[in-house]
């Protein structure tokens, strides 16, 4: 998993030349460059992924804005983790995966970048034809189908899923297939709400504003509360909506809300409507291989669309305005990429 970067991690150069390559650098909070860095070369049990694509994450945004807790990130630091790429070196005790491979991959840290190593673990191989620019967003997909398992969704179920951005999206994909009861989604875009609705929503929600509760809009419809309640925000506030909109016995699962909680939580309103806590990130490599390899196959057979929610494309060189736009995004703004193949 993704570690915490020293200024001695970023491998940063003061040349350009053949051996090294161009890398995104958070500087400070809301200012990012472009800089020089050593390409690395893959040890004996690693790969090397010749980067494409990379998606903005909400966990990079919260990075950017400086309220990522410190154990995962000090800045200056690379960001990125969201990847579409291609092999194109192996270590020698490397088997398996090959040069040329198409990959996407997790676990990895300061992607924003030509080029990065990790281990055959953190890449799962996609075939030759996928398209690669609906690659990256496969990433969030281990997570996403171990909540949609965590809350035990079936028939009997309302679920209830807050946020429809590019998680929130493949969110409400991945749980209408569980079949639930009713799918209620909840966003502050009209257009999210549409694409929501056309994969699987019965129930959406137009919130004024994130500070909004939620059962103002949903309460007439569900006035019991949510079964299954899927927070897909950054606030951490959006864990006090969420207990406000569980049912007495409800499933709380943990998949957003990464961000900081400003607001007191009362313990109590969970301790007397007896909710269950879950946290989404697989706790076994195993698991997570297995949510990865099963989410992949959705992709290939269709059952999830990774495409309609790319809505933006900026070069490597232009990051600080790619991450400026996911900062303060305009209606009709979902997933915004980075292309960091050499010109």
């Amino acid at each position: 998993m993704a570690t915490k970067m020293s200024m001695a991690d970023l491998q940063l150069v003061d040349y350009e030349g053949e051996d090294t390559q161009k890398v995104a650098v958070l500087d400070e909070p809301y200012k990012m460059s472009i800089q020089n860095a050593k390409i690395p070369a893959p040890a004996d049990n690693e790969v090397r992924v010749k980067i494409k694509w990379v998606g903005i994450c909400g966990s990079d945004l919260e990075a950017y804005r400086g309220t990522r807790a410190p154990e995962f990130v000090s800045i200056p630091a690379r960001l990125g983790h969201e990847v579409s790429g291609i092999i194109d070196m192996v270590g020698e005790n490397v088997v398996g995966v090959k040069v040329g491979d198409k990959v996407t991959c997790r676990y990895v840290w300061g992607a924003f970048a030509e080029y990065i190593v990790c281990k055959p673990f953190n890449v799962k191989v996609l075939p030759p034809d996928f398209p690669m620019l609906e690659i990256s967003p496969i990433e969030v997909l281990p997570g996403i189908i171990h909540a949609a398992e965590l809350g035990k969704i079936d028939q009997t179920k309302n679920v209830l899923i807050m946020g429809q951005g590019v998680s929130g999206l493949i969110m409400t994909q991945v749980v209408s297939q569980f079949s639930p009861k009713n799918l209620a989604v909840t966003d502050l875009s009209p257009r999210k709400l549409e694409l929501g609705k056309k994969y699987g929503a019965t129930h959406t929600y137009l919130l004024p504003d994130k500070d909004a509760a939620t059962m103002d809009y949903a309460g007439k419809d569900f006035p019991d509360g949510f079964d299954v309640v899927i927070p897909c925000l950054l606030e951490g506030d959006g864990v006090i909506d969420a207990m406000e909109c569980a049912a007495m016995c409800g499933k709380i699962v943990m998949y957003g809300c990464i961000g900081v909680c400003r607001k007191p939580i009362d313990f109590f309103k969970a301790h007397r409507k007896r909710l269950e806590y879950y946290l989404t990130e697989p706790r076994r490599d195993i698991d997570m291989r297995r949510f990865f390899e099963e989410g992949v196959q959705m992709v290939m057979d269709g059952m999830v669309n990774t495409s309609e929610m790319i809505t933006h494309k900026f070069p490597l060189e232009q990051i600080d305005e790619a991450f400026a736009l996911r900062n303060n995004s305009p209606e009709g703004t979902i997933h915004i990429v980075i292309d960091c193949e050499r010109k």
